[in-house]
């Protein structure tokens, strides 16, 4: 093989481990040499050894020394940071304040709207928190809330990081108040500074910090952190990012991974001018949908239940977590259907009628869709069965009650992971990771199965 591996991605999945070999490109994109997989081996203890196994299944397929290559890291292994949300208003800042979580790193345990009673802080004790989040209130609006559940907060005492996102003209009693109580307070933007201003990305990247302080604790992950000078980016916030990218160089775009115990939603578009004024609420451009309930083998039997169809529930006795027989094949792709129309549902925006004094108007809460030209499977059950174009195809039927991509909208699959791999790499080279989307797309490499 020519090419020389100049680019290693390490992926320490919660079961499977995977490497990718890029080499550069003349023209400045990114070519995909080579691939290893093993199962991680956080269970013996060190995720070190399934990342050796995964490092030599790919250098037997390259065929030769790989050298020193820079290497970059992702990692779901740890699981996320458990992560509790306290906002002014539930429609504001603390769904604001979820929407970044998501992403970065951060499993939302929790979501509170307005004072904290005994109740909340009793619940906040029994999650555990990694992280608890603290918003409220637009530039110099209300103050007095967001205090006092600082005060409520500071006084459990609990040893976790607090992050405050809010008002920022309380910002420096805020940290008096957990600087005085021992407590590590980090801070970023003001998720909502304005009526109807969405502010999420410095509050991604902060948490992305954290998440990275948290994943080297994961047994033998501290010896990975130190490869790479980049940090450890958590998965679904790899797969955003390159989700990102790709729409930055090819079009809005949504992105379906559907696993064996849930469904990721991504979504990258501003939406429609058609509709954009019948929001009731900002959306952000990149989005992150996450349906824990929503599996093909952990969870088949809550999708089974949604359908309510006896003879479904008893094809579940045919369930494998890799199907090899046809009727294995058949259960795995009718649960990865009704994942991706569930999944889609939840996440796209809802069209709904609301009479006034002056009479029926259309309002949308949620994300507009129908923008998107491009629709992307990537990872798990989808890329491996037969018929995941058809599934993808399925749910591009254009506005109605819900904001969906249009017929015409292109389907990929990215059959090798290569998503959570590239969004990793543009920590350090994004215009390279949107030159590879672009020539892939063109030279109909990676969009061959294409509809």
């Amino acid at each position: 093989m020519s090419n020389a591996v100049d680019i290693l991605t390490i992926e320490v999945g919660s079961t499977i481990t995977k490497v990718n070999g890029f080499a550069r490109l003349a023209g400045g994109s990114l070519g995909h040499v080579a691939q290893g997989f093993a199962p991680t081996s956080v269970g013996q203890g060190d995720v070190g050894l399934g990342v050796d196994q995964a490092v030599a299944d790919l250098q037997s397929r390259y065929g030769q020394p790989l050298g020193s290559p820079e290497t970059f890291v992702n990692s779901s292994a740890a699981g996320g940071l458990r992560m509790t949300v306290h906002g002014l208003t539930y429609s504001m800042t603390a769904r604001a304040a979820r929407e970044a979580a998501l992403g970065a790193g951060a499993i939302v345990k929790m979501v509170t709207a307005g004072l904290l009673d005994a109740y909340n802080l009793e619940e906040i004790q029994d999650i555990h928190p990694n992280i608890i989040l603290l918003a409220g209130g637009v530039d110099y609006g209300e103050k007095d809330i967001v205090l006092r559940n600082a005060e409520k907060i500071a006084q459990m005492g609990l040893p976790v990081p607090v992050l405050y996102a809010g008002n920022v003209a309380i910002r420096k009693q805020i940290q008096t108040i957990f600087t005085q109580a021992g407590i590590e307070m980090l801070q970023a933007a003001n998720v909502f500074p304005d009526v109807d201003v969405l502010n999420i990305e410095p509050l991604r990247k902060v948490i992305q910090e954290v998440f990275n302080r948290h994943i080297i604790h994961a047994p033998g992950m501290a010896r990975f952190a130190e490869l790479t000078q980049w940090g450890i980016l958590p998965t679904p916030g790899a797969v955003l990012r390159g989700a990102e990218l790709f729409a930055e160089a090819l079009g809005d775009c949504l992105v379906f991974d559907v696993g064996g115990a849930t469904t990721d939603v991504h979504s990258v578009t501003d939406g429609s001018r058609e509709w954009a004024n019948k929001m009731v609420e900002p959306e952000p451009r990149a989005k992150r949908t996450v349906e824990g309930d929503l599996g093909v083998y952990v969870n088949a039997h809550n999708i089974v239940e949604m359908e309510g169809d006896p003879a479904w529930e008893e094809r579940l006795a045919d369930l494998q977590a890799i199907p090899h027989t046809d009727r294995q094949r058949e259960l795995t792709r009718w649960l990865c259907t009704k994942a991706v129309e569930v999944g889609v549902r939840r996440h796209a925006g809802v069209v709904t009628d609301l009479y006034t004094t002056t009479g029926k108007k259309q309002i949308v809460k949620g994300k507009d869709l129908s923008s998107v030209q491009w629709v992307v499977g990537t990872g798990g059950a989808l890329t491996r069965i037969e018929g995941g174009e058809r599934i993808l195809r399925s749910i591009c039927t254009g506005p109605g009650k819900h904001l969906l991509p249009a017929p015409d909208a292109r389907i990929l699959m990215d059959r090798n992971y290569l998503f959570s791999a590239l969004g990793t790499v543009a920590q350090a080279y994004p215009d390279e990771v949107k030159a590879t989307f672009v020539r892939w797309v063109e030279e109909d490499a990676f969009a061959r199965n294409a509809v």
